[in-house]
């Protein structure tokens, strides 16, 4: 398989992409309603999923423009590991698909991930990144 190699960096990219976009709309289903889910309805801001929110949609949204790629997919792998010990794992912790956390798990699995291996060819840190010697 060491055909696929090539393509890694890019691969990287498409998967912070759509992992970025998945997340984002649970940002703009607490923020704006748009996926319309009837548990956010009159969601205060200043709450903890207000807060959680805030995260999922901007920080959704530098990752899936790759700005601040590392310390932003940091930040949101370790919210998602909270959310998960928090909202999921006081019941069957070992079993996220007893629990309902699997997107949890695996958000902040794939998050810390791209924490660790950065944006990809398609980041634009690349564009703001200083030349290399």
């Amino acid at each position: 398989m060491n055909f696929l190699t090539r393509f890694q960096p890019v691969l990287l990219s498409v998967l912070r992409i759509a992992a970025a976009y998945m997340f984002m709309l649970h940002g703009s289903a607490k923020l704006f309603a748009l996926p319309h889910v009837e548990m956010f309805d009159n969601l205060q801001i200043l709450s903890l999923y207000g807060a959680a929110g805030i995260l999922e949609f901007f920080g959704g949204l530098l990752l899936l423009l790759g700005l601040f790629t590392r310390p932003v997919a940091f930040i949101l792998s370790g919210q998602m590991a909270v959310a998960y010990f928090m909202a999921h794992a006081s019941e069957a912790p070992l079993f996220p698909l007893l629990n309902g956390g699997e997107a949890a798990a695996l958000f902040s699995f794939i998050f810390i991930y791209i924490a660790a291996a950065g944006g990809g060819a398609w980041a634009l840190d690349n564009k703001f990144a200083k030349n290399k010697f």
